[in-house]
């Protein structure tokens, strides 16, 4: 509210308080330069520090329907939290996943690329960072996973090397996330394409629903 009196309210603007900030100015309206500024520091604020309270800020983001999937469960959601940052937070979704395909692996020095410091074959990334980046991803959404693995831009080897990647971190997921919504996901590598195409992916992620057990019920 102090924006409103005087500009130096910018100067207790915080990282920490930044997405707070952004949900009032957006809720009161009128503050596009607050607004801006905001967005901003909460963008450049994603790290692997705070990555897992930024997944459960994006996972509360409605997922846009296309009208050809279905989700697990037909139920009325109610209005989301997040929908007050209004097209902000499809925005800061944008920029978690940018931080998850781009960012991390470039962090974690898993990016199958030598360098001088720390020289690696391709395909064989650091193992602690590599086990950082899977206890990561074991906790991103399912929507979100799929999209970052099968991202070109998630540069992280060879198509062998993220499709064993995207395994192990399923392996994970089954104890945790995938678990709680009764959901079974698995990859697939699809030979001869994928790589060969350009915007194209050869590891492919699914998910089905587990399949009930069927209770006899005796007359």
């Amino acid at each position: 509210m102090g924006y409103l009196y005087s500009a130096e309210s910018l100067n207790s603007l915080r990282p920490e308080n930044s997405r707070a900030v952004l949900a009032a100015a957006c809720l009161l309206g009128g503050m596009d330069d607050l607004c801006g500024y905001a967005y901003e520091l909460a963008r450049q604020s994603i790290s692997i520090e705070n990555i897992g309270d930024w997944l459960e800020f994006v996972e509360a983001i409605p997922s846009p329907s296309d009208g050809t999937s279905t989700p697990i469960e037909q139920h009325q959601v109610p209005q989301s939290r997040t929908a007050v940052f209004g097209s902000y937070a499809q925005r800061l979704k944008d920029d978690v996943f940018h931080f998850l395909v781009v960012r991390l692996p470039s962090i974690l020095n898993v990016s199958g690329v030598s360098t001088p410091v720390t020289p690696q074959t391709e395909g064989a990334p650091s193992d602690a960072g590599r086990d950082t980046l899977l206890q990561i991803y074991a906790r991103v959404p399912f929507d979100l996973f799929k999209a970052a693995v099968e991202s070109p831009t998630f540069q992280i080897g060879s198509d062998q090397a993220r499709f064993k990647f995207a395994k192990d971190a399923i392996t994970i997921r089954k104890r945790g996330t995938a678990r709680g919504q009764g959901a079974e996901e698995t990859v697939v590598l699809a030979f001869g394409g994928g790589g060969a195409n350009m915007g194209s992916s050869a590891v492919h992620v699914t998910r089905k629903l587990r399949k009930r057990p069927l209770w006899k019920v005796n007359s």
